[in-house]
């Protein structure tokens, strides 16, 4: 879906759309949409900046991932706001160094005629993944000596004795 910028110019541009699963592309993140993504929010053309637009809104769906731990899947529901501020690329055009501030550093930019929901979107599902994605605090993980998922079997494997020609080195102080 375009946000159109000319339309923008004219009114304010609400959007409420459901995208199932596959139809936002999600390849090469790790991660697979599960459950229709809802998308709720207003797009704007902020009046006396030189273009700049806001896009507001919430986003919910469940996206599913390997745990990091066990190798197994696990669910992430994600139900989250967004509010992003967009400004004209061609604004930043200069070949010369400029210095920004904190706020212009949250600042993306888009080409004319608009931007696509779509992006938007994917990025912001993929921003509230958890950095170590895991299915539960208490995943035990999978056994280093095995290879057996310790959540669904109970392995005894001992744990080998590290290399002897590297004792000398458990001594070192730094």
């Amino acid at each position: 879906m375009l946000l159109s910028v000319k339309e923008m110019e004219v009114r304010k541009l609400p959007f409420e759309q459901v995208w199932q699963p596959g139809e936002i592309d999600f390849s090469g993140s790790g991660a697979t949409q599960t459950a229709p993504l809802t998308a709720i929010g207003v797009a704007e053309l902020l009046p006396h900046t030189g273009g700049e637009i806001r896009v507001k809104g919430q986003v919910r769906t469940s996206m599913e991932a390997e745990c990091d731990r066990c190798l197994g899947r696990a669910a992430f529901p994600i139900d989250a706001p967004f509010d992003l501020f967009y400004r004209p690329a061609e604004s930043n055009d200069t070949e010369e160094e400029v210095a920004i501030d904190e706020g212009e550093a949250e600042m993306g930019f888009y080409e004319m005629p608009g931007l696509e929901l779509e992006e938007i979107l994917r990025e912001q599902v993929l921003l509230q993944l958890p950095m170590q994605r895991v299915c539960s605090e208490a995943c035990r993980g999978i056994c280093p000596v095995c290879g057996a998922n310790r959540n669904e079997t109970e392995c005894h494997c001992e744990a080998r004795a590290g290399d002897d020609r590297w004792r000398a080195l458990k001594n070192l102080k730094v």
